[in-house]
């Protein structure tokens, strides 16, 4: 153990010594320990080290500033120390990465129609417009020949949306509105009235409402100006609840089950032991890597929502894959910071091809029976780049893959196809998912 003072001042001066004498605040330390290098201070690190002594060690006949550089040294260690220890792993909280069985959304969805729009709607071509147009009508006592309609006012679209769980009748949900004809724009239209259906083909949604595309599509002659995508929109809080689903989060034997979002022998043995430090009382199992069943004691089934809010605060280390996601289609490359590489070296070189056509006209000779034609000159390059070597050692991580790709500049896709390669090498551990 330490002790900690604080620094007097002013310090006293040191008494004179005489030649060969050694000095009142000299301490041997043993073994001993380095000089400073030059350019410092030119102190003995021994010299300086040897205030922060412990306790009970002999006796040593310091001045009064000298026990306060003691104090000051041994606090500064402390503090070197404490900033060198290693960042704990992120944690997150369990309902991050998993959810309660019973608690789940439920899809809906709903054919309708658009109405309001400024000439953009379906073409007459679009026969279920036309047909949807003609019954609608007629429910309201109007019959119209469906070849005496014109829809470019008027857009099919289909309407989707999601269920919360524990939604109660008379609640409000947004939709999603999209063109299935061959309207250019939904911009300023109305959806009508329009049932939304679940799986089980009951009505428990009723969604209308003007609709909001956060884009435009103008034009005129000949030329047009379109942002975002117009074809598309959302009703906000469009859709009125008219049947609820029953959700259940206990089951028979007073028992809640968790769900991870992704399956891992590890983060389940985690959230167990989570579990069991902050509620020493309840029964918890993994029956498998994604399932961990809960059984209530007596005073936990009293109020289980506020032992279920509990949980979900608690925190949880997951455990992840080392894991390689590219998109061949866009050229991205995500990788995580658990993906290590064997000892391998990198080779890349790419070869460039430029083809180039060009038309020339010949000219039969005056008087000549010949035609004039137009002939293509086509013309091939081909240039290759030189190969670039790096080299990455055993365990490299993924922040030393970058860089060596970066140094060799591959692009995207070029970068795809090494990862491929490295991993078809065995060098790289971890998984690519395409």
């Amino acid at each position: 153990m330490y002790a900690l003072a604080f620094l007097p001042s002013p310090p006293a001066p040191l008494p004179r010594r005489g030649r060969g004498e050694p000095s009142a605040c000299a301490v041997q330390v043993s073994p001993p320990l380095p000089r400073c290098g030059r350019g410092g201070t030119g102190v003995r690190v021994e010299k300086i080290l040897s205030y922060a002594l412990p306790l009970n060690s002999a006796t040593v006949s310091l001045p009064r500033w000298g026990r306060g550089l003691k104090a000051a040294i041994v606090s500064l260690i402390l503090l070197t120390l404490a900033h060198a220890q290693p960042p704990a792993a992120p944690s997150v909280r369990l309902k991050d990465i998993a959810q309660i069985r019973g608690v789940r959304s439920n899809q809906l969805i709903g054919y309708g129609i658009v109405v309001g729009l400024e000439g953009t709607g379906d073409s007459n071509g679009a026969l279920f417009t036309v047909q949807s147009i003609a019954n609608m009508l007629e429910r309201f006592g109007i019959t119209v020949p469906p070849n005496a309609i014109k829809v470019k006012n008027v857009a099919a679209v289909m309407v989707t949306a999601e269920l919360p769980p524990f939604a109660r009748a008379g609640n409000t949900i947004d939709v999603v509105v999209s063109s299935i004809g061959d309207a250019r724009s939904l911009q300023g239209g109305t959806l009508l009235q329009t049932p939304l259906r679940g799986a089980d083909g009951n009505v428990y949604a009723v969604a209308q409402g003007p609709l909001s595309i956060g884009g435009f599509n103008f034009g005129g002659g000949g030329a047009r100006v379109q942002r975002n995508h117009t074809t598309v929109g959302r009703v906000p809080n469009g859709a009125l609840i008219e049947r609820e689903v029953p959700s259940s989060y206990l089951q028979g034997d007073n028992g809640v089950t968790i769900q991870l979002h992704k399956p891992d022998f590890t983060t389940a043995a985690r959230v167990v032991s989570s579990i069991r430090s902050a509620f020493p009382n309840l029964t918890v199992r993994a029956h498998d890597p994604s399932t961990i069943r809960i059984l209530l004691d007596a005073q936990s089934a009293i109020d289980p929502v506020m032992l279920i809010a509990e949980l979900e605060t608690l925190s949880v280390l997951p455990d992840i894959k080392a894991r390689v996601v590219v998109n061949e289609r866009t050229g991205t490359v995500v990788v995580n910071g658990d993906v290590r590489v064997a000892p391998v070296a990198i080779a890349h070189g790419g070869i460039t091809v430029r083809v180039q056509t060009t038309f020339e006209v010949s000219q039969p000779p005056p008087l000549s029976e010949g035609q004039t034609q137009v002939v293509p000159q086509t013309q091939v390059d081909a240039t290759e780049e030189p190969a670039r070597m790096v080299y990455l050692r055993d365990g490299a991580s993924v922040e030393s893959l970058v860089k060596a790709l970066n140094a060799l500049g591959v692009s995207p896709r070029d970068l795809i196809a090494i990862l491929q390669s490295l991993k078809a090498a065995g060098a790289l551990h971890a998984e690519i998912e395409v």
